[in-house]
């Protein structure tokens, strides 16, 4: 059965998709996180998403730094590299506001070459969306605050992981995982 699936209506537009019904069978049975998530990365990677295995903070950096390597087609020095990530992706200074803006306005950073000269750096391609590389990881550990912080799935656009993701089976009040991402952060 195909039919128009309301997305977003407000007084100036509305926006509608047309949503074609999947044959795939339906789990009824009892469906263990585990199998949850494995479910949905099965279904991303179905999308063109890569799936990787990083469970390191230093894998998590190198993969980031390929993945930007590969968009902005330019090969970091060490140093060029240890001055970007500390002064632009993972500067101390900067909260979760400021690195929201980065990746929102200010996608395009500057990069101060072992030469003195000046390069731009995309974090994220808004015009050419397809160049963009989509990859996901899951039970990525954060050890770093008093609490232990394993993430469900997490999507990484570009190397950078811009969206945790909570799941819950059937069964579990919704507020669980609304509170566990309000721990997290």
């Amino acid at each position: 059965m195909n039919y128009l699936d309301l997305v977003l209506e407000n007084p100036e537009s509305t926006v509608v998709a047309k949503y074609e019904r999947d044959n795939a069978v339906r789990e009824e049975h009892y469906q263990s996180e585990a199998e949850l998530e494995r479910a949905f990365i099965q279904q991303l990677t179905s999308q063109a998403y890569e799936r990787l295995f990083i469970h390191t903070e230093q894998d998590l950096i190198l993969n980031l730094r390929h993945q930007l390597e590969r968009l902005n087609s330019y090969i970091f020095s060490e140093s060029e590299w240890k001055r970007f990530f500390n002064e632009v992706i993972a500067n101390k200074n900067s909260g979760i506001a400021e690195k929201s803006e980065i990746i929102q306005q200010n996608e395009i950073q500057l990069l101060t070459r072992d030469d003195g000269t000046t390069k731009n750096i995309r974090l994220v391609d808004k015009g050419h969306i397809h160049n963009n590389h989509l990859q996901v990881l899951n039970q990525y550990e954060v050890n770093e605050t008093p609490r232990q912080n394993r993430y469900d799935v997490t999507v990484l656009i570009n190397g950078l992981p811009l969206v945790h993701i909570e799941l819950k089976r059937r069964g579990v009040d919704i507020r669980e995982a609304f509170n566990q991402i309000n721990r997290y952060q």
